[in-house]
C-alpha cells in the first residue's frame, strides 16, 4: 500500500492580516492536509498593525482607528467563512456571526477651514448599496476602469439633477433629447446635438449629457472602444466641463451645500477627462499607467480647479485617510495618482451594504481571535515569542547552473520560555475571547522578573531573549511566507538586499511613515460635549497630526467598567507623525519612549487648542480642555493635563508597525507574492505588488491570498476580487 506523501511544511513569519490569510487559505479542508503550517509571531498576540488588547476594565486599546470599507470583498469573504466555520452558538456566545461583529457606519465627514478663519464641517450619510461585502459578484466586473467611468457618469447625472432641483425656476426638459432610448453608437451624435443647440449651457442638458456618457461607458465595459472613440469624447466633454464650471460655481457662491456639490462634480469630471486623455480604458496597465504622478499633480494636469485642489474633500479622501505625507510632514502630501484613483473609485462606487463597516469590539477580538481559534482547530501551530532576526539564502556558490536560489535557514530569537510548552494567548471578556494588552507573565518562565524589568517583547529595540533557534530547510520548513512589515525587511532580509537589486530598490524607494493614535473615555456623550451632528461619525481633514476623529462609543458595551463609573462616550484620534526619513538605530533604545512622549505632547496640545471646534462644551469658558471629562480607570484621578495619562495613546514606531506609503513611481518597485525568483519563498503584506497598492486590510488580505496561490495554486487568481494588476 502506497504511503501518503508527508505534508509540505510552511513557515509563516508574521501574524498580521496577510500572514493569517495565507495560513487560512493553505489549510482549507480542500487541501486535505497537504500543508502543515507554523506561524512564528513576535510577542504574545496576532494582528500586526491591526492588533488590539484588553486593558483595565476590559478597555479596548488599539494601534489606531480600524474601520473596514464596504469594498473589502476579499476580507469580508474570508471573515464570513471564518465565522461560519467557528460555529459559535448564538444562544450562549456573543458575536456568533459576522453580522454580529460588524455593523454599517455610513455617517462620514470632513472639516474644512473657512477663508475668513474658523472651521466648517461637511457631513454626509452615504446611502446603503445593494448586497453585502463578500456576496458573490454579478457577471459584470465592477473593478474595471470603464466600470468606474459608468458609475462616475451616473453619479454626475444624479448630482447635477439635484443641483437643478435646488435652483429657483429650474429649466424644463422641453426639447432636450432623451438619451435613455439611444444605442451606444448614437451617444456621440446626441452629444453633438446638445452642443449645437446650446443645451449644455443648462443644468438639464448637462444631466442628459452625463446620462448619455454613462450609456457609452457601459458599452466600453463590455467591448473596448474602437480607434478614435476615446478622443472623440474629449471635445464634448470639454464643453460639459466649461458649462458645469460656469453654472455650478456661480450657484455655489454663498451656498455651502452647492459648493460641496460642485466639489464632487469638479473632481469626477476631472477624473473622467484624465482617464480618457491618458487612454487608461485600453491601456493594459490600467491605473498603474499614471503611477509616476502625484494625485494632485495629475488632477491639475487634467484641468481641476484650484478650488478642488485645495479642498478638504481632496485632502481628506486622497491623503489624510491613507497617511499620505512623506516623512509625516504635513507640507509634503504625496500619493501615486494611479493608486489613489484605484482606491478612491473603489471606495465610492463598489461598496456594498455600507460605505464603512465598524467592528463591535477591537480588531483583535473581532478578527484575529476567531481566525486564531479556527486555525488552531485546523492544526496550525503558533510559536509566540519568536522574533525573526535573519532570513538566510543558500550561498550562490552552492547553486547548480540554472538553479533558483532558495532560503536555507531562518534565524529566530526566542524571547521567552513558556512553562507548559504551549502559550494560551486569549482571555475571556464577557464571554468573548480577546487578546490581552499585556502578555500573561504567569505562563512564562521567570515571568515575574520579566514583568518587573519592564520587558516589552513587541518592541524592536528590546532585544532580550532566552535563546536562539535556527530553522533549516528540509528539517523545519519547506517553504517560507515572509509576512513581516516592510519596515523590518532591511533588518531581517539583508541577504535578499545584498543579492537582489529589486529588493534594494524596494527598500530604498517604498517608504514608510510613523503614525500616532489616542483614545479618550469621556464622562459625557458626544451631544453633551457639543457635537451637533450624528453619533457614530468618522471625520477627517482636521488639524494635524491627529486629523481624523471617530466616535467609537459603541465599543463601551463590550468593555467591563464598574456600573457607577462607565464612561458615556469613547473617541479615537489618529494621523501621521512627523519623524524624518531615516529609521533610527537599533542601539537608540530610548527612541520609542521619546516618540511616545512626543505623541502625548501633540495629543495634549490638540485637546487644549483644537478639540473645541468638534466639542464646544468640552472647553472651559477661559479656554483649554476640561480635563475632568476624562474617565480614569484607576483609583487616582489626576487634575489638569496629567489626567491624559489615564487614557490610551501610542506612537507606532516599530519597523513593522510603520504605515507603508504609496509614493508616486514606486508601484514598479514592489515585489509580488507571485514572484518565483526564489524557489521556496513568497512574500505577503500590504507593501507587496498585490493589485491594490495602498496600506489597508484589503491589500494585506489580497496579498495573503496571492501568497497561498503561489504555493498551492489556490485560490484561483480570478477569484481574488479586484486583482487587476498585470
Amino acid at each position: 500500500m502506497k504511503r501518503p506523501a508527508p505534508p509540505i511544511e510552511v513557515a509563516i513569519v508574521g501574524g498580521g492580516c496577510a500572514g493569517i490569510t495565507a495560513a487560512f487559505e493553505l489549510t482549507r479542508p480542500e487541501h486535505r492536509g497537504r500543508f502543515a503550517v507554523t506561524v512564528y509571531q513576535q510577542g504574545w498576540r496576532l494582528g500586526g498593525k491591526g492588533a488590539s488588547g484588553r486593558g483595565e476594565h476590559g478597555r479596548i486599546e488599539e494601534h489606531g482607528l480600524h474601520v473596514w470599507m464596504g469594498f473589502y470583498e476579499n476580507s469580508f469573504r474570508l471573515m464570513r467563512e471564518c465565522y461560519a466555520e467557528l460555529g459559535r452558538d448564538p444562544r450562549t456566545q456573543p458575536m456568533a456571526s459576522w453580522r454580529d461583529a460588524f455593523f454599517p457606519a455610513s455617517w462620514v465627514g470632513l472639516t474644512e477651514e473657512r477663508a475668513g478663519g474658523g472651521w466648517e464641517d461637511w457631513t454626509a450619510l452615504f446611502p446603503p448599496m445593494p448586497g453585502l461585502p463578500g456576496d458573490p459578484l454579478s457577471a459584470a466586473n465592477p473593478f474595471s476602469v470603464s466600470g468606474y467611468l459608468v458609475h462616475s457618469a451616473r453619479l454626475l447625472a444624479t448630482v447635477i439633477e439635484s443641483a437643478r432641483r435646488r435652483q429657483e425656476g429650474a429649466e424644463t426638459r422641453t426639447g432636450v433629447p432623451r438619451p435613455s432610448a439611444l444605442a451606444p453608437e448614437a451617444v456621440l451624435d446626441n452629444l453633438a446635438r446638445l452642443v449645437r443647440y446650446g443645451h449644455l449651457a443648462t443644468l438639464v442638458g448637462l444631466a442628459e449629457a452625463m446620462r448619455g456618457l454613462g450609456i457609452l461607458f457601459g458599452a466600453w465595459s463590455r467591448h473596448p472602444p474602437g480607434r478614435g472613440t476615446e478622443s472623440a469624447v474629449l471635445r464634448p466633454l470639454e464643453t460639459v466641463t466649461r458649462s458645469a464650471t460656469r453654472l455650478l460655481s456661480e450657484l455655489a457662491r454663498g451656498d455651502a451645500e452647492m459648493r460641496r456639490i460642485w466639489a464632487i462634480v469638479d473632481l469626477l469630471l476631472t477624473v473622467i477627462r484624465g482617464v480618457i486623455r491618458f487612454g487608461l480604458v485600453t491601456d493594459p496597465r490600467g491605473f498603474d499607467a499614471v503611477d509616476d504622478y502625484d494625485f494632485r499633480e495629475w488632477l491639475e494636469l487634467n484641468g481641476a480647479s484650484r478650488t478642488i485642489l485645495d479642498s478638504a474633500f481632496l485632502r481628506g479622501v486622497g491623503y489624510d485617510e491613507v497617511f499620505a505625507y512623506e516623512d509625516g510632514d504635513p507640507a509634503r502630501p504625496r500619493i501615486s495618482a494611479g493608486q489613489s484613483l484605484r482606491t478612491f473609485l473603489r471606495l465610492l462606487f463598489t461598496y456594498r451594504g455600507a460605505l464603512f463597516w465598524k467592528m463591535r469590539a477591537g480588531m483583535g477580538d473581532v478578527v484575529f481571535a476567531p481566525f486564531y481559534e479556527v486555525l488552531r482547530r485546523r492544526g496550525v501551530r503558533f510559536e509566540f515569542f519568536h522574533r525573526l532576526e535573519a532570513l538566510r539564502l543558500a550561498p550562490a556558490n552552492r547553486l547548480r547552473p540554472g538553479e533558483r536560489p532558495w532560503v536555507e535557514a531562518l534565524e529566530i530569537d526566542v524571547q521567552a520560555t513558556v512553562r507548559s510548552g504551549t502559550y494560551e494567548p486569549l482571555v475571556d471578556v464577557g464571554g468573548l475571547p480577546c487578546w490581552p494588552a499585556r502578555p500573561d507573565y504567569a505562563q512564562l518562565a521567570d515571568g515575574e522578573r520579566l514583568e518587573a524589568a519592564g520587558w516589552n517583547p513587541e518592541s524592536w529595540w528590546d532585544r532580550r531573549r532566552v535563546g536562539r533557534k535556527t530553522l533549516r530547510v528540509g528539517e523545519d520548513f519547506d517553504f517560507v511566507v515572509l509576512a513581516v512589515g516592510l519596515g523590518a525587511i532591511p533588518h531581517v532580509a539583508a541577504d535578499l538586499l545584498a543579492r537582489d537589486r529589486r529588493w534594494r530598490r524596494l527598500a530604498e524607494n517604498v517608504k514608510t511613515v510613523e503614525t500616532g493614535a489616542f483614545q479618550l473615555w469621556l464622562e459625557e456623550d458626544v451631544a453633551a460635549l457639543g457635537w451637533p451632528g450624528a453619533e457614530g461619525i468618522t471625520l477627517t481633514a482636521y488639524v494635524k497630526p491627529y486629523d481624523t476623529w471617530a466616535d467609537m462609543t459603541h465599543l463601551l458595551a463590550e468593555e467591563r467598567w464598574p456600573r457607577q463609573r462607565t464612561p458615556r462616550s469613547l473617541a479615537y484620534f489618529c494621523g501621521a507623525l512627523e519623524s524624518g526619513p531615516e529609521m533610527p538605530s537599533r542601539d537608540d533604545t530610548g527612541y520609542p519612549a521619546a516618540r511616545r512622549e512626543a505623541a502625548r505632547r501633540e495629543a495634549v496640545r490638540y485637546l487644549e487648542r483644537y478639540v473645541g471646534h468638534l466639542w464646544p462644551r468640552a472647553v472651559r469658558p477661559d479656554g483649554g480642555f476640561r480635563w475632568e471629562l476624562l474617565a480614569a480607570p484607576g483609583a487616582e484621578r489626576p487634575a489638569g493635563p496629567a489626567r491624559f495619562d489615564t487614557q490610551y495613546w501610542t506612537a507606532n514606531v516599530n519597523p513593522s508597525d510603520r504605515y507603508t506609503l504609496s509614493l508616486p513611481g514606486t508601484a514598479k518597485d514592489r515585489i509580488s507574492p507571485l514572484d518565483n525568483t526564489y524557489d521556496n519563498l513568497t512574500v505577503a503584506g500590504d507593501w507587496t505588488g498585490c493589485g491594490l497598492i495602498v496600506g489597508c486590510v484589503e491589500a494585506a488580505v489580497m496579498s495573503g491570498r496571492l501568497a497561498a496561490h503561489a504555493l498551492s495554486g489556490w485560490p484561483r487568481l480570478k477569484d481574488i476580487v479586484g486583482f487587476d494588476h498585470p
